[in-house]
């Protein structure tokens, strides 16, 4: 008998924002009320996995750079951890933080 084992959205979408933290230029999660998450949102429908991160990052980041960067270390990241290779990652930039005094 093979065992299977499932890891929960949870748990995925807490291992897809450190990751993505880890990335230079990202200053945090944005959470959304409206939608109900907290920076994280990790679906998965018949077996495929999705992630969208909504950030917050510092003033003069180079955006596009920043945003393949967390999808890049994302992926890594659930891949190593938690052997899942999600079919998407999104990222969506809601905040620039202001510039520098």
């Amino acid at each position: 008998m093979e065992g299977h084992s499932i890891i929960s959205s949870d748990l995925l979408g807490s291992y897809a924002a450190d990751a993505a933290r880890e990335v230079e230029g990202v200053s945090g999660l944005v959470e959304s009320p409206l939608h109900r998450h907290r920076g994280v949102r990790v679906t998965e429908e018949e077996g495929i996995v999705t992630v969208e991160l909504h950030l917050a990052v510092a003033w003069g980041t180079d955006v596009p750079a920043v945003g393949s960067a967390v999808q890049e270390r994302v992926r890594a990241y659930l891949a190593r951890m938690a052997d899942v290779t999600p079919q998407a990652v999104d990222v969506v930039v809601d905040e620039i933080g202001p510039p520098p005094a």
